[in-house]
């Protein structure tokens, strides 16, 4: 369970490393890439960035370019964060969106019946007109 501290540092860091990869980032292989989520350790030191590629036959590629961009991202963050320690970034490929895509191909293949009409019962109540 990631303390407060841990969230906050880890919040921080996701806003920060989405707005350098955003805005600041020059290298052509790092293409449309979105942060979903970054975990850090207890001690702060390090950090593991997941992100999602939007075509991934480009994955490796961006993995590199992004390993390439680590030391640019490193001094970005220790210039404008105010924190002790710049923790070591790590990015890796988020699994759970393949995941998620998975589940939703599953059940787009399960046919699933439409709902039938439901329609009120002419004599439910008989009136005692119609004794």
């Amino acid at each position: 369970m990631a303390t407060r501290r841990q969230q906050r540092v880890a919040e921080l860091l996701h806003h920060e490393i989405s707005t350098l990869l955003q805005f600041h980032t020059q290298d052509p292989r790092i293409g449309f890439v979105t942060v979903t989520e970054v975990e850090i350790t207890s001690d702060l030191k390090n950090a593991t960035v997941y992100i999602t590629v939007l075509a991934e036959e480009d994955e490796r590629e961006t993995l590199a370019g992004l390993a390439s961009a680590t030391p640019f991202f490193r001094r970005e963050l220790a210039r404008k964060l105010t924190l002790r320690y710049t923790p070591t970034l790590t990015f890796k490929i988020d699994p759970s969106t393949a995941y998620g895509q998975k589940i939703e191909s599953l059940l787009a293949e399960i046919e699933i019946p439409p709902a039938e009409e439901e329609t009120p019962p002419t004599d439910a109540h008989p009136t005692a007109d119609d004794s």
